[in-house]
């Protein structure tokens, strides 16, 4: 075998020539390279034949896999194209991006690396700055979007928001039920952010879509409405008795109030102590819990009523469609009459939310999966300690959980 062609397999270059292998001033190993004739003259975006321009500024280098020890570099001239649709751009090369000066195998390691470890980790291991790395992950997530359409085929997704940064800086995320995937991402929690992902589907694909779960934000509500009226809106239910547990709590704080101005401060002292035993779950009270819970319903029957009615709406969920139905108009009609206030607010939310709670528990659809994906976005921006950029955070939530993580360079996937 020719040194040459050695030379070619240990960079895994492919379409290309090796000219000549030396070590500079810098000690580090230079490969002189060009591409084969066949890729020569194509434009380095959209990848097809194009007339010469000029010959760019000289030979450029590219960053690739470390030999051991020691740094290497690839070296070849950069002409540039004239392309009828992108104009005077840099010719392509098979072993790099666009844009970039690090080699693909460089870029899929370290996009791998990222996935699976701490961006100031790969960046040491790798010897480039985390801002590389930030954006290495940026390309190796768009060109890989590119190659996998993640917005194929949907019928039911879920929309949620979570915050990434503080300032109120948040992110609109969607995932595919049915995939467990994130398959769109972008900074904002308004319409405008809701109404690009529907641009992104196109109007085709939005028809197709048969059920969208999501919490009971007005500005996800009149999006749906009016880009997609023929899916059926699913409200969460963790979102419902979320709200019966707040409007909960509010009684309590009320009645707690009530009681200091009346000067009972033992009845205060108690209703303070008895708050996790209202919030949480009866089958998880402790022995004491359920004591406090027991004095709660001797001794102040408004508070008990307000629990009660939070656990009736919990108890929706648990009953098959025809009886949670049914429970649900019962709930209503007596958080209507009830005489506290809170209730009697949140009966107005959910009688207005009526239709897309019927939908979740006919179809069994909530937000849980959004959730847990919510989740591992918060655990990637921790462990990076954060993101300046909210388009680094949202490549590596793509490549990690949306299935765009390429495999470590030289490796076979098993499928």
């Amino acid at each position: 075998m020719r040194k040459k062609r050695v030379w070619a397999g240990l960079f895994g270059l492919e379409r290309a020539v090796v000219e000549s292998v030396e070590i500079d001033d810098e000690g580090q190993v230079v490969v002189a390279v060009r591409p084969h004739h066949r890729e020569l003259d194509r434009c380095g975006l959209c990848g097809r034949r194009a007339p010469g321009f000029d010959l760019g500024e000289g030979r450029r280098r590219w960053r690739a896999l470390d030999l051991g020890t020691t740094i290497a570099q690839l070296e070849a001239d950069a002409p540039r194209v004239r392309c009828p649709e992108h104009g005077v751009v840099v010719c392509a090369v098979p072993w790099a991006r666009h844009g970039s000066r690090f080699t693909r195998a460089f870029e899929e390691q370290v996009a791998w690396l990222a996935v699976n470890t701490s961006a100031s980790a790969v960046a040491e291991l790798m010897r480039v700055s985390w801002r590389s790395v930030g954006r290495i992950c940026e390309r190796v997530a768009e060109e890989a979007g590119r190659d996998l359409d993640l917005l194929a085929g949907l019928r039911r997704i879920g929309i949620d928001e979570i915050s990434h940064r503080k300032g109120h800086r948040y992110l609109t995320v969607v995932v595919d039920h049915d995939t467990g995937r994130l398959i769109w991402a972008a900074p904002g929690r308004d319409k405008a952010t809701v109404e690009a992902f529907f641009d992104a589907l196109g109007k085709k694909r939005t028809r197709q879509l048969k059920l969208v779960s999501c919490d009971m934000a007005g500005w996800i509500e009149a999006v749906l409405a009016k880009r997609c009226p023929k899916a059926k809106r699913c409200v969460d239910p963790f979102h419902v008795v979320q709200l019966a547990t707040e409007a909960l709590d509010k009684v309590r704080r009320e009645v707690w109030n009530e009681a200091r101005r009346q000067g009972q401060g033992d009845v205060a002292a108690g209703l303070k102590g008895a708050r996790y035993a209202l919030w949480k779950n009866p089958e998880d009270l402790t022995a004491r819990q359920q004591s406090k819970l027991a004095d709660i319903e001797r001794l102040n029957r408004p508070l008990y009523r307000a629990y009660l009615l939070k656990e009736q709406l919990r108890q929706i969920y648990r009953l098959p469609a025809r009886a949670a139905i049914l429970l649900l108009d019962e709930w209503l009609a007596w958080a209507r009459r009830c005489r506290l206030r809170p209730f009697v607010k949140l009966a107005r939310t959910i009688a207005a939310q009526r239709e897309g709670i019927v939908a979740a528990i006919r179809h069994g659809l909530s937000n849980a999966r959004v959730e847990a994906i919510n989740t591992q976005i918060r655990l990637i921006a921790r462990r990076a300690f954060g993101f300046h950029s909210p388009e680094a955070l949202i490549s590596l939530a793509m490549l990690k959980l949306g299935g765009l993580c390429p495999p470590l360079p030289g490796r076979v996937t098993v499928t």
